[in-house]
């Protein structure tokens, strides 16, 4: 995608004479969607020509758009406990959907570290805090990192548990506690209420809509199935009932728009779009990004992101400053005017909307001491066809990514600006940005604490 500078240049200086800063005074309505397993190439804006969202393309355009915006891990749980504390996984401990030993014993060959399950309640959320300055809360569809959100901030809980996805979108939904009146499809029956909420909020308002969608299972929306049926497929892209699972979703988020344009919200309203992890590698095609959820090549963790917010955040513009899902919560909390002492790992994003280029070489990691088997076993387009991840560590830093795997001792390198989708491994070229990475890593292992496996699983066999 290429940088709309011109009018870049235009929205910055039209911002800087009214403000480039959020008001204090003026709180906002926020509206963070956190779409479940959508890929970097699942939407429109994002180039994808089989699958329609022209609802959530309409706001990309009109908004700011991060082309390489990451999830902060490569799966549900840990990607949303990063985004709801601000924290690296290495500190709140949550690095997998449990357990972290999956896949067969014999072909482990660490003991990895223990997983949590539940986020401890010793870290405070984004939610949490919103509420504690005034904002009312609701959180909609997926939550999965506790038994029940309110504890955890949120007045009104519409459809979240424990649970990581439905049994079933169409009723009864079996493991998500609500109760379809008409029949409705899950995510048509939770925006009907997420809209109840918007239109009955004190504000400002801080809605987390997290709908379950597009996670499996893939149960297909039927009266859409024609339309993708007649299509022709696009660069891997040829599910016809996962695209009507995320053309649903479109529509749905346009009704949440239309309600936020009835209501004359949309101008005091910052809305963020992203999703919790890469698409799912078999039901969706990213390409040119290598694998898909799971992996911590480009497929699993590179996700479509953009922030919308009329007259604060310049609109029809993008860049390629890398970002993580952790710079979400500091990035609100700096929109609300909210003063917030304790260390965060993510940073606001404030400064890339002024046109500050200063993130540009920040250094981003990735550390998943865990094993996540493979699911399938032909073309995952991982480092083996036995597991999407083993244990071991990700740095990114400018364009250049570095994988360090535990059990080998084992490095890949690649320039992402020329070979983005990580086929040329360079480690055998370059020592000297070898050693460059692996110092960033390692201190960042150690600030953060990161538990490297180093026990050897007595069941391995070579």
């Amino acid at each position: 995608m290429k940088i709309r500078s011109i009018h870049f240049i235009l929205s910055l200086l039209l911002i800087s004479l009214s403000c480039n800063k959020p008001q204090e005074n003026t709180p906002p309505n926020i509206i963070l969607i956190n779409i479940d397993d959508m890929g970097w190439k699942d939407t429109g804006f994002q180039g994808s020509q089989f699958y329609e969202t022209p609802n959530i393309d309409k706001i990309a355009d009109q908004g700011f758009i991060f082309t390489n915006g990451y999830a902060a891990a490569s799966n549900c749980a840990p990607s949303r406990a990063c985004l709801m504390t601000g924290l690296w996984t290495s500190r709140h401990g949550v690095y997998t959907v449990s357990p972290s030993a999956r896949g067969k014993s014999e072909h482990r060959k660490l003991i990895p570290t223990k997983n949590t399950k539940t986020l401890p309640e010793e870290f405070i959320t984004l939610p949490e805090i919103l509420n504690q300055n005034g904002y009312s809360t609701c959180h909609a569809g997926k939550w999965h990192l506790s038994d029940d959100p309110l504890t955890r901030g949120f007045d009104k809980n519409i459809g979240g548990g424990h649970n990581g996805h439905p049994k079933s979108y169409y009723p009864p939904y079996k493991n998500v506690d609500l109760e379809a009146e008409n029949g409705e499809y899950l995510t048509d029956l939770i925006m009907t209420q997420t809209i109840a909420f918007v239109r009955s909020a004190k504000q400002p308002f801080f809605l987390n809509y997290a709908p379950y969608a597009v996670h499996t299972p893939i149960h297909p929306v039927d009266s859409l199935k024609a339309k993708y049926e007649e299509k022709a497929p696009w660069n891997g892209q040829q599910n016809v009932d996962y695209a009507t699972m995320v053309d649903n979703l479109d529509r749905n988020i346009g009704r949440l728009i239309k309600t936020l344009n009835e209501l004359n919200f949309s101008e005091n309203t910052l809305i963020i779009f992203t999703s919790d992890n890469g698409g799912l590698w078999g039901i969706t095609d990213q390409q040119p990004l290598r694998a898909g959820k799971g992996s911590y090549y480009e497929g699993g963790i590179r996700v479509p992101f953009f922030f919308y917010w009329p007259e604060k955040i310049p609109s029809k513009t993008a860049t390629d400053i890398p970002i993580t899902n952790l710079d979400i919560l500091p990035t609100i909390l700096e929109a609300a005017g909210i003063k917030y002492d304790q260390k965060l790992d993510g940073e606001s994003l404030w400064s890339a909307f002024t046109g500050d280029t200063t993130l540009q070489n920040r250094p981003l990691f990735w550390h998943f001491p865990i094993y996540l088997e493979a699911y399938r076993k032909n073309n995952l387009q991982n480092r083996d066809t036995l597991f999407r991840t083993r244990p071991g560590s990700v740095v990114r830093s400018g364009d250049w990514k570095l994988h360090h795997y535990f059990e080998d001792n084992g490095i890949e390198l690649y320039n992402l600006k020329a070979d983005i989708s990580e086929s040329q491994n360079l480690a055998s070229q370059k020592p000297e940005k070898i050693n460059e990475l692996i110092k960033i890593l390692n201190s960042w292992r150690d600030n953060v604490n990161a538990p490297i496996p180093d026990q050897l699983n007595p069941d391995y066999k070579e």
